[in-house]
């Protein structure tokens, strides 16, 4: 990410400081830059998190509708999940304005301590992760959304399409017409399974979909969930998708899956059926990476997956497109 674009972010961040009634002057760090830019704001009250939103990718009403789920899942105890902190007249969704006239929505979120997991344990962080999903979607199945409710659907169509939210997989790095000729085949296939899958009450609703052990944050015996910003409608099994973001061709990835599965399947059931269809959930994702990276090629995250994320990706969707599910 080019230094004036950051610096930019930082003046968003800055601009909804007074709202929160913290000047501007504030010390602010930045930690991430992906679909947003996060920072961690201290002052007197201690740290806590602003989030700059991406410039036309969620509505305010998509974005008070993220709010209005962590606020239920709190509430519940379902899962811990940081609390979004209101402006000084109650809005849980600030807007900030440059002197140019630009503006971005800004959340205010409060801290909470923790690392994301070692990797010196990923069995038992995958039973965790596939225990901690269950528990999210059981919650969702149950949950009255209020009127007005409105999250991106993540389907074939809004992942795979020409005009999916991310981009299309056809605009990733490093492509070549040999490989766009086996991504298109195995799109095809992904495509194909999803709409034999179905899209059942017991199949698809609302998910986090971006549950990633980066989105974990472990302090002893407390794991806090953070980074509902993809949270929207999908398919359960996305979750476990997302699980294994950008490393999916890695050899162990099997051996993780059938750790979500166990750890799902201490909180709610999961049929063999459902199982059985894990690797297009898996080819489904790494084919929405491919098109993230593309259409985000700034980011430090894209920069440092690159061609190679492509490349790997080819030897996966041939052992896709021979994979046998009748077995």
């Amino acid at each position: 990410m080019a230094e004036g674009e950051n610096e930019r972010l930082e003046a968003f961040a800055r601009a909804a400081l007074p709202a929160y009634g913290i000047s501007p002057t504030a010390r602010l760090t930045l930690l991430n830059v992906s679909e947003n830019a996060t920072f961690r704001l201290d002052d007197d009250s201690g740290p806590s998190i602003v989030r700059v939103h991406r410039e036309g990718y969620h509505s305010q009403e998509a974005i008070e509708s993220e709010l209005a789920w962590i606020a239920a899942l709190r509430d519940s105890g379902i899962v811990r999940t940081p609390p979004f902190l209101p402006t000084q007249q109650g809005e849980r969704v600030s807007v900030a304005v440059l002197p140019d006239g630009a503006a971005r929505h800004v959340v205010r979120f409060g801290w909470v301590d923790g690392v994301e997991p070692t990797q010196d344990r990923l069995l038992e962080d995958f039973a965790q992760l596939g225990s901690i999903a269950a528990r999210l979607h059981h919650h969702a199945k149950g949950w009255s959304a209020p009127p007005g409710f409105t999250r991106f659907t993540w389907d074939e169509e809004t992942g795979l399409g020409a005009n999916g939210h991310w981009g299309s997989w056809r605009d990733g790095m490093g492509m070549t017409p040999g490989i766009l000729a086996v991504l298109d085949r195995c799109a095809a296939q992904v495509r194909e399974r999803l709409l034999r899958f179905g899209k059942g009450r017991d199949r698809f609703g609302l998910i986090h979909a971006d549950m990633r052990l980066a989105n974990l944050l472990v302090a002893g015996p407390n794991v806090t969930v953070i980074d509902f910003d993809d949270c929207g409608f999908s398919w359960y099994l996305y979750d476990l998708g997302s699980a294994v973001s950008f490393f999916e061709h890695e050899p162990y990835v099997p051996e993780l899956c059938d750790a979500w599965v166990r750890g799902y399947r201490t909180e709610a059931e999961l049929s063999v059926e459902d199982e059985a269809e894990i690797p297009t959930f898996v080819m489904f994702r790494r084919l929405l990476l491919v098109a993230w990276i593309g259409s985000h090629s700034t980011t430090d995250l894209a920069q440092s997956m690159g061609v190679q994320y492509t490349q790997d990706t080819i030897p996966m969707a041939e052992a896709y497109l021979a994979h046998d599910f009748r077995a």
